[in-house]
C-alpha cells in the first residue's frame, strides 16, 4: 500500500481504527485514486467499502483535520 504523505497516513490509521477497513480495502480505493485521481472518501463509497453514514463520519473526520 502506497501513502503519499503524513496526512494519507493519518487518514489510514481512521480508516483501519474507527471504521474498521481491511489493508486489502483500502488498497483497492488507493490504487483506484492513482488510476484516477479521484476523491478517495468518494472511491470507497462508489466502491462499496464505506455505506453513506460511514462516509458522512470521513467527512466529519477530513473537515476536522483543518
Amino acid at each position: 500500500m502506497r501513502v503519499n504523505c503524513h496526512s494519507d497516513i493519518k487518514f489510514i490509521n481512521f480508516l483501519q481504527n474507527e471504521l474498521a477497513l481491511s489493508r486489502g480495502d483500502i488498497a483497492v480505493a488507493l490504487r483506484k485514486r492513482e488510476l484516477d485521481n479521484d476523491p478517495l472518501p468518494m472511491l470507497l463509497w462508489q466502491y462499496g467499502l464505506v455505506d453513506i453514514e460511514q462516509l458522512e463520519r470521513i467527512f466529519d473526520w477530513l473537515e476536522d483535520q483543518d
